[in-house]
């Protein structure tokens, strides 16, 4: 050890001069072994923070069917694409012998990465530590990737594999969900958010997902619910598993509140990869564009026959937009719930487009309650992102009954009506067959602003059936030869072609061409809807 000699007097006070002497030290041997030691230290801590909660629990963990949170983001992200931040953040909770108990990361890992070459902002709970449970400094690291992916303009995805909320800290854990909520809300319609149940979701760690705009869930080894099976057997008095109260079956098929579902964890982030190359990287960007060999001029001639000439004779309407969308591919959204209505994604001259259709195979086409939420939030959530939207009508109008009347039809078929009257992204109509009563008004008519509407010669334009209005019109009269003249007079699209409400009437195999044309006129579309704070949407 050398010192150097100070200039400073003896009188100078000795504190002082201990503090200057100490500044002057110089130790070759100590400067080089500190970089050292420090360097061995931080690859000891990043070998820890790689291995979670240890073997053993990943272990169990690959048991379930269920990869970690790290093998996760490797399948989900572009190979070496990932960025990692925040890998040594732990706890700060001293309550319950949590002082002596931490663990690098505190159950969750955060960054940013590329999904085919375009970025993406993401966290995945892992399970392995504390059973990925929130704690105050987990949902700041949530919060922290959220905020970089609004101000960055990137799309956020959340792998939830969570025990919910970290008793050990109290209102703490609480606050750190509130704070997850407040950033879902004020992304909404920024960027995408995109969550993945991938494990357990339950109590308020629920909400967040609700709030994100596409929900994915694993058969099988995931869930979500509000209060799981023991509170319900003690309140309720009824005994209901996991899987029955809140798994995939349950949330794709009765609830709605997930889009997806699919077998494995492998599959699931496959599946999201997929689905992301549809989505713009927020509300500022357009659509994204893919190469495509299929020409606008295509006629797929399977078209101009695929409605029965019965008029109650059901097909599929995917068929139809496979037939009109490039390649045929289609991207189906919620296909379990409200089969009613379809709704998904495809591409037109490789552009992403939005497809919104009645499906004759399932209640007739009518529209129900469940179909209309299903339609007016994807509806939305297009025009939040600049997507344009191609709807296939093919509706006899909206279900009966006291069921349906009695949940709020009115209200919910609303939603639908609103959803479509407020959106200004391009929006172009083909009525396929049916288009019926208060039905015909609510999909994407033109008087709620619908950029180009036609009919194929299948269309059937009207207040009802033919059947239905003659024996209401003709009552105790011979109805059967109304009938034809109520169809040639009033049951088809010449009237509205004739009053400008349909542009024009064409063949069905000309679909594709016509849409293709229309969506390149389209693209310089400038609409806006009068100033206001926000709408007040019937909820």
């Amino acid at each position: 050890m050398y010192l150097l000699k100070s200039n400073f007097s003896t009188k100078a006070p000795i504190a002082l001069q201990s503090l200057v002497t100490r500044s002057l030290r110089v130790n070759p041997l100590f400067e080089e072994a500190k970089p050292l030691h420090f360097k061995k230290k931080l690859a000891g801590l990043r070998k820890q923070t790689k291995l979670g909660g240890g073997k053993r629990r990943i272990d169990n963990q690959h048991k379930k069917g269920k990869l970690t949170a790290r093998e996760r983001i490797d399948l989900l992200l572009d190979k070496g694409s990932f960025r990692e931040y925040d890998a040594f953040v732990e706890h700060r909770c001293t309550l319950f012998g949590m002082d002596k108990n931490h663990i690098p990361g505190d159950g969750i890992v955060t960054g940013h990465g590329t999904i085919n070459g375009r970025l993406a902002y993401l966290f995945s709970q892992d399970f392995t530590v504390f059973g990925g449970s929130l704690s105050e400094q987990h949902a700041w690291k949530m919060c922290k990737m959220m905020d970089k992916a609004v101000l960055v303009g990137a799309p956020m995805i959340g792998m939830n594999d969570s025990g919910g909320a970290r008793i050990h800290e109290g209102i703490d854990s609480l606050s750190g969900y509130s704070e997850v909520f407040q950033r879902n809300v004020m992304s909404s319609g920024v960027v995408p958010q995109i969550s993945l149940i991938m494990g357990p979701c339950a109590g308020g760690a629920v909400y967040s997902p609700a709030i994100t705009d596409f929900v994915f869930m694993v058969k099988d080894t995931s869930y979500m619910f509000v209060t799981g099976p023991d509170v319900v057997k003690a309140v309720c008095h009824e005994d209901v598993t996991k899987e029955e109260l809140g798994g995939s079956s349950a949330h794709t098929k009765k609830s709605g509140v997930a889009h997806f579902a699919f077998e494995n964890d492998i599959e699931t982030l496959l599946k999201a990869r997929e689905f992301f190359d549809f989505l713009p990287l927020s509300n500022k960007d357009s659509v994204p564009v893919r190469k495509t060999s299929d020409p606008r001029t295509r006629k797929d001639m399977y078209l101009d026959n695929i409605v029965p000439l019965d008029p109650n004779k059901p097909y599929d309407i995917k068929d139809v937009i496979k037939g009109i969308a490039d390649d045929g591919n289609f991207f189906e959204i919620m296909p379990d719930f409200a089969r009613n209505i379809v709704i998904g994604f495809g591409r037109m001259e490789g552009r992403t487009t939005a497809f919104v259709a009645n499906q004759p195979k399932e209640l007739a086409g009518c529209l129900d309650i469940n179909a209309s939420t299903k339609g007016a939030r994807f509806i939305r959530f297009c025009d939040a992102f600049n997507i344009p939207i191609v709807t296939l009508v093919d509706v006899p109008g909206f279900l009966p009954g006291t069921d349906q009347e009695w949940n709020g039809i009115i209200s919910n078929g609303a939603k639908l009506i609103y959803a479509y009257a407020e959106v200004t992204v391009p929006k172009i109509a083909v009525v396929v067959r049916k288009s019926y009563g208060g039905a015909y008004c609510v999909m994407s008519s033109k008087h709620l602003r619908g950029d180009v509407n036609y009919s194929w010669p299948t269309g059937e334009i009207a207040v009802m059936g033919a059947k239905g209005a003659v024996e209401i019109i003709f009552r105790g009269q011979d109805v059967k030869k109304r009938e034809l003249e109520y169809t040639e007079q009033l049951c088809n699209p010449m009237p509205a072609a004739q009053r400008g409400y349909i542009d024009d009437i064409i063949i069905p195999s000309t679909s594709r061409q016509r849409i293709c044309e229309d969506l390149e006129e389209l693209r310089t579309k400038k609409l806006e809807n009068p100033w206001k704070k926000h709408g007040n949407i019937p909820l």
